[in-house]
């Protein structure tokens, strides 16, 4: 009888166990889970998302339109433009997903455009 007893000890201790650690990693699951919809609902409101300008010129007015006009001209494939951010005139090209895209056009740029930087930016 007492190895019975203590068997029966032994069995209702691991059944009371298991059930706290179950209960306790649901209620973590549960935690989880509100933290993804938090996470989510927080995405759906703050739509910033970070691309990378190559910048080719900071300066005055005049000179940023020509270099926007002479950069189209040698390569078409890209889209300049001039942004006013105070106290001077930037000319900027490229909405480039990740670094390593923007890297590889610097590349290509810098040949004409020595002075071409990568920004990061969020739209």
């Amino acid at each position: 009888m007492n190895k019975l007893s203590l068997r029966a000890i032994v069995l209702v201790f691991f059944t009371i166990f298991l059930s706290i650690t179950n209960s306790y990693s649901q209620s973590e699951n549960e935690k989880i889970n509100s933290l993804i919809e938090q996470k989510r609902a927080f995405n759906k409101t703050n739509k910033n998302i970070i691309v990378f300008k190559i910048q080719i010129y900071n300066g005055n007015e005049t000179q940023a339109y020509a270099i926007k006009r002479n950069f189209e001209a040698d390569f078409p494939e890209y889209n300049a433009k001039v942004k006013y951010d105070s106290p001077e005139f930037k000319t900027r090209f490229g909405n480039f997903r990740t670094r390593l895209e923007a890297d590889r056009a610097l590349n290509i740029i810098k040949e004409k455009y020595a002075g071409a930087i990568v920004l990061e930016e969020k739209i």
